[in-house]
């Protein structure tokens, strides 16, 4: 199997793919696996469990691939740097705090991008110290 390289395209499909995950969970506008779902419960059927199972899944894969790269430190250091990037837009008036839409989303763009780098933080490591993870030199 072969090494793959970090790409901006890879990077914008991993966002994308976090973003979705997120969005199709829950999302201001009322559109969302939370909406149809879990505020309907009395109305569950198996689409909408064989849905919760297909979101349960993505959020697995996005969630495991985050831990084991970043580690609780890592996830610390992602978290606070994103958080001072909304603490800038909230400091310097770009989001008005009272704005609960305008911070909901993007609260849910913050996770998209700790998912996002968690999931290439392994490539971004490698092509900074040419150190492999152990699955990458087994072929895992």
């Amino acid at each position: 199997m072969a090494v793959q390289d970090l790409t901006i395209e890879g990077v914008a499909i991993r966002f994308a793919a976090a973003t979705a995950i997120i969005f199709a969970t829950y999302n201001p506008e009322g559109y969302s696996y939370y909406h149809w779902a879990i505020l309907n419960w009395d109305e569950f059927d198996p689409v909408k469990a064989f849905a919760g199972v297909v979101l349960l899944i993505g959020w697995t894969i996005f969630l495991r691939a985050t831990g084991r790269s970043l580690g609780a430190f890592g996830l610390i250091l992602a978290l606070a740097l994103f958080g001072s990037i909304v603490w800038g837009l909230v400091y310097y008036g770009l989001i008005a705090t009272d704005n609960t839409r305008a911070i909901t989303y993007l609260s849910m763009f913050v996770i998209a991008g700790v998912l996002t780098a968690g999931m290439v933080w392994s490539m971004v490591r490698r092509r900074m110290s040419g150190q492999l993870d152990v699955g990458e030199v087994d072929g895992i």
